[in-house]
């Protein structure tokens, strides 16, 4: 075992809630607030319906498949709710490690837990809260350690041991039973392809529930018999899905800085790497007069290397359009809004947004590459046909920690999610509980799921 490894391992094992920072508690109560709505809208898809009438009958148990009716087996639900949860583009993030650990780590950790709870075990809001943060937390680190290969996409990588290692601290795992957990789970990610998102293949959707699921496998290979290599973390993230690997990151200000407490929050329906291009159309737009979109001859977005990939004009379905900035310049501006309204089939299919589209040009600009990761960087210029020009930059995201969200927009955030699902009554008593969750058993919250 390596150097690194033993602490990280003993770390993830002796951690307990009351260890955690207020900081890292105040963010968790929101991410699973965020997430539990993300996953419950997305629910709503007729491609995760489908796919949850398929399975769950034929894998029954204890778990909440998240605005639906039923329940299923630990390893179903979490594919499923995972597979929901990122469907709508609107799951939290981590900018450093540039993908999403929480959409990982909780739909992993609440089907074992809610399936501890109908083994009669009874598990608290604190229990989950503690194995969702460190799960989070190594997911995190790993994206932060390594350089994923650019072909790649960060879904279903090392997010499967983000899954793995909360299911583990659900069970109790040793600190010698984390450090197998983690060999075990960092060999069994996918070999994602970034082209999914970026030709719309909705197949990337169930990447995150896929590390849900292995997540959950790996911890019953473990606690079987099982084992890994010495060091899964160096092998796989060091030569095999990464250009590079710095393992000391995995254990820099370990205990006193938490990922989950760095994390963003999105608003714009769409690939974070639009959301920086929006943010400048938006400080256009809330210019005084009005902005008819049919005097704009041009735009042009100057970004980032990975935002600048996100040049399709002509997207083929709505996860194809979530990842193309031309087509959310143009359904945002059109439409008034870059919400869940602005990305279904009918705005994709809509030929005066599709005209726009063709006006928007993508283009890298390597000093905003440079800026990475702190930094998200994008300037929209548009020019007008009588060649007026009007043009907006900024260098952070909003909801990035350094550019946050309040409270009241996250609030309404989660409510316009959640009430596509469940009525407003019911979506209150779920925001209550979340809010409540490390004060409360855990039922108190799964039982409205």
């Amino acid at each position: 075992m390596t150097d690194y490894l033993v602490p990280l391992s003993r770390f993830l094992a002796e951690t307990e809630f009351a260890d955690l920072p207020a900081a890292a508690v105040d963010r968790a109560r929101r991410v699973l607030a965020d997430s539990l709505a993300a996953i419950a809208a997305g629910s709503a898809e007729p491609e995760v319906r489908a796919l949850t009438e398929k399975m769950a009958p034929s894998a029954p148990g204890a778990a909440s498949l998240i605005g639906h009716e039923g329940r299923a087996s630990t390893a179903v639900a979490a594919f499923i709710n995972g597979t929901a949860g990122t469907f709508l583009e609107l799951d939290e993030g981590n900018q450093f490690s540039r993908g999403h650990p929480g959409i990982h780590a909780l739909p992993a950790a609440l089907a074992v837990a809610e399936g501890q709870i109908g083994a009669g075990r009874t598990v608290s809001g604190q229990d989950l809260l503690t194995a969702m943060v460190l799960g989070y937390e190594i997911g995190a680190r790993i994206g932060i350690a390594s350089k994923i290969l650019p072909s790649m996409h960060p879904h279903g990588t090392w997010g499967t041991v983000g899954a793995a290692v909360a299911v583990a601290k659900l069970h109790g795992a040793n600190a010698q039973a984390m450090a197998e957990t983690i060999n075990v789970a960092s060999t069994l990610g996918l070999a994602t392809s970034r082209q999914t998102m970026l030709q719309g293949g909705t197949v990337r959707n169930s990447f995150a529930g896929f590390s849900g699921q292995i997540g959950v496998t790996a911890w019953q290979l473990v606690d079987s018999g099982f084992t890994g290599e010495a060091d899964g973390l160096a092998t796989i993230w060091g030569s095999v899905s990464s250009t590079d690997w710095q393992p000391a990151e995995m254990v820099a200000e370990l205990g006193t800085r938490y990922e989950i407490a760095r994390n963003y929050f999105k608003r714009h329906a769409c690939c974070r790497y639009n959301h920086g291009a929006l943010d400048a159309l938006a400080m256009i737009l809330a210019k005084p007069g009005t902005l008819d979109p049919n005097a704009v001859a041009h735009v042009k977005v100057e970004t980032y290397s990975l935002a600048a990939q996100l040049c399709d004009r002509s997207p083929r379905n709505t996860l194809a359009g979530k990842f193309s900035l031309p087509f959310s310049i143009a359904t945002t501006l059109i439409n008034g809004s870059s919400g869940v309204e602005s990305f279904t089939w009918e705005k994709i299919q809509d030929p005066a947004i599709q005209a726009f589209a063709n006006k928007v040009e993508v283009v890298e600009a390597p000093a905003m590459t440079a800026m990475m990761p702190d930094y998200r960087p994008a300037r929209v210029t548009l020019t007008f046909a009588d060649g007026a020009v009007a043009s907006a930059e900024t260098t952070t995201n909003r909801g990035d920690t350094e550019a946050p969200y309040d409270d009241d927009e996250l609030d309404a955030k989660f409510f316009d999610l959640a009430t596509r699902v469940w009525p407003a009554a019911h979506a209150e008593t779920i925001y209550d509980r979340c809010f409540t969750v490390d004060r409360a058993p855990l039922a108190d919250l799964t039982q409205h799921l």
